[in-house]
């Protein structure tokens, strides 16, 4: 049993201690909490002339079987190269997906509280990404690789080979570092390796997802029945009018750690992984891009085993929920199965789909599944499935554990709420894990002090006035935030930069003001550090107390000492809590491909009638438009009038 409350703690345990993401319609994991609350859809409806901007043709947009939908996230094409210092140069031969998954693997470690240069152990890196159209589209048409130094830079900068081990370089983490790929279910696998890990003992913490950005991001797709995608741009989850899903672009990052070490280091734990499982359909399926019931089944029955848990208790499926005639009610049947090995009950589970909010994420969709999940543990809290207005006729809820939340709701049960996450891949690669609810941490100790010091740091003096203004709003909206903790956490889990600030305060009300103090007047608040080598190490005198040792911590952390944190924090326990993470400045960098030589003269087509090709991997089909000008039209009238010829017989 935890000492920390009733619930009992297994040495196989997962906490989930820090979170990152970036999402449809959403810029943070806290704006994805208000859009699931909301019940918002991300996905983004463009208009004609946000398209032809984009260089779709216009025989396209007219097409009737056109749909103008898909999840975007913007500025994909800014990047901070000053923060993680990499030239301009550098930076634009880089995948964003590459680039956009090292600042969110930063961010997420900051939410976790933690500085992995003044951590005391091995922090590993499972990650993959969805296929690079960057280097497709804008890298090989830019760059002649006949140099071998060309080459080597675009193949370093644009391989998924490269995906972990680069954020592992960039941040200096030491614990193995693995690019994870199996499609779709790429970061809920990637989590699971990391769970392994830690259970192992190959690492003491682990950064584990995905990130998905296909381009160009202003573009729609052609409907074709019987395929994967929806007809109309939405993804109805097992209703009815369900005809497939919306392609999206995202990134997720969760920081891992065995459940027993971050309670006893006063980490926030947002949920616990409690088991998680992967196997392969095999060929016992119709297709190799089909789903397999069986392996889906098998999959869900091994992560209850592995996790000790009766299905009975699982009172939420985040299920994978593609909105597919097909896959879905083989989904729900494989879940039954699952869950007949420990319960005859019907109705008792709830069962949704971000998939209706954002999309299909594809190597992102797993983790941000894992996400939302912990987010509805943390607030006990269920949110909508979208678009869900009657079951799909193949699907016979009633005889299942399972019904469609179609609105926000307390999430009550008896003992530790518990969910289930599914995550498949094209290929068969399939992946269940099994979150509980955090145990009960209760308040931190009463500090030793009555005022707080709080450290702030950044790169730029503009990035270290949106963060002062970011705390100053954190600690407005929450003004029962323990700031003991705060100020530990800024101080012990945050990297020091250059451009520093520091204010006294004695509550989260005074913090509100010094902060914006501090922003409107600087003065002896801010400070700026000389270059690392000139960093002296401060140890405060043992003889100093109350507020004479904070201004004596305070003016050498402005002059740019190395102040000793864990001897101040000496003694006490504190807890590390979520706070406002750096605020990255980007700046574009991108190739654009070089514009296209002008033809001499326009190119034949094939026919006359053949207009721009617009053919699928599925089938062949252009798309023509006809003016009346043309000379088979013009010329060919019957009593004066201009007519289409018919086709011979």
């Amino acid at each position: 049993m935890s000492s920390h409350d009733a619930t009992e703690v297994s040495g196989n345990d997962i906490a989930i201690v820090g979170m990152a993401g970036r999402f449809p319609g959403a810029d943070s994991v806290g704006e994805f909490w208000e859009l699931l609350r909301a019940g918002r859809e991300g996905i983004t409806r463009f208009g004609d002339e946000e398209l032809a901007a984009a260089g779709v043709p216009e025989a396209l947009r007219a097409d009737p079987a056109y749909v103008r939908a898909h999840g975007i996230l913007p500025d994909v094409d800014l990047f901070d190269t000053g923060f993680f210092e990499f030239t301009p140069a550098e930076a634009e031969v880089i995948d964003p997906q590459q680039r956009l998954f090292l600042q969110s693997c930063h961010t997420a470690l900051e939410d976790a509280g933690y500085d992995p240069r003044r951590y005391d152990g091995l922090i590993s890196v499972y990650g993959g990404a969805a296929i690079n159209t960057y280097l497709q589209r804008h890298v090989l048409p830019s760059i002649d690789q006949t140099a071998t130094s060309d080459h080597f830079k675009v193949m370093v900068g644009n391989d998924k080979d490269f995906l972990a081990t680069r954020v592992s370089y960039k941040l200096d983490l030491r614990g193995p570092s693995y690019s994870v790929q199996t499609a779709c279910s790429t970061s809920l696998v990637a989590i699971h390796l990391a769970c392994q890990g830690l259970i192992n003992g190959e690492c003491d913490m682990a950064l584990a997802g995905g990130v998905t950005v296909k381009l160009p991001q202003v573009r729609g797709y052609l409907y074709e029945e019987g395929a994967i995608l929806s007809p109309d741009g939405r993804v109805r989850t097992f209703d009815a009018d369900a005809g497939g899903t919306v392609l999206g672009n995202g990134v997720g990052i969760v920081v891992l750690k065995l459940l027993e070490d971050a309670l006893d280091a006063g980490d926030t734990v947002h949920a616990v992984i409690k088991g998680t499982a992967t196997n392969n359909d095999g060929s016992l399926k119709v297709s190799y891009a089909a789903p397999g019931k069986e392996g889906q089944a098998a999959v869900i029955t091994e992560a209850h085993a592995v996790s000790g848990t009766d299905p009975g208790s699982v009172s939420y499926v985040e299920a994978h929920g593609t909105a597919t005639r097909l896959g879905d009610p083989v989904e729900v049947s494989a879940l039954t199965d699952a869950f007949r090995r420990g319960t005859p009950d019907t109705g008792f589970c709830a069962i949704g789909s971000l998939k209706s909010n954002v999309g299909h994420l594809d190597a992102a969709a797993g983790v941000a599944g894992v996400i939302k999940t912990a987010l509805m543990l943390r607030h006990r809290s269920l949110v909508p499935t979208l678009h869900y207005e009657r079951p799909n006729p193949a699907i016979d809820f009633a005889a299942t554990p399972f019904y469609v939340n179609t609105e926000t709701r307390p999430w009550e049960g008896e003992g530790p709420l518990r969910a289930g996450v599914s995550s498949f891949g094209i290929g068969g690669t399939n992946a269940h894990a099994i979150l509980q609810e955090a145990p009960g941490q209760g308040p931190s100790e009463p500090s030793p002090r009555e005022e707080q010091l709080l450290v702030l740091s950044a790169k730029t003096p503009t990035a270290l006035d949106t963060l002062t203004d970011a705390l100053a709003d954190h600690f407005e909206a929450d003004p029962g935030a323990d700031i003991a903790d705060a100020a530990y956490t800024l101080a012990m889990g945050r990297q020091a930069h250059r451009h520093r600030r520091a204010v006294i305060c004695a509550g989260p009300a005074e913090a509100v003001r010094a902060l914006r103090a501090a922003r409107a007047e600087s003065g002896r608040a801010t400070g700026e550090a000389p270059a690392a080598d000139g960093q002296r190490p401060f140890t405060p005198d043992p003889q100093l107390a109350g507020r004479a040792l904070l201004d004596a911590v305070r003016t050498a952390w402005l002059d740019g000492a190395e102040v000793d944190w864990a001897g101040f924090y000496a003694g006490e326990r504190r807890r590390r809590v979520p706070l406002p993470t750096y605020p990255f400045e980007g700046r574009r960098v991108w190739l654009e491909p070089p514009p296209e030589p002008a033809a001499a003269a326009p190119a034949e087509g094939p026919h006359p009638l053949l207009g721009a090709n617009v053919s699928t991997l599925a089938e062949h089909r252009y798309a023509t438009t006809l003016t009346g000008e043309e000379f088979f039209i013009a010329d060919h009238r019957v009593e004066g009038r201009a007519l289409k010829p018919a086709p011979a017989p």
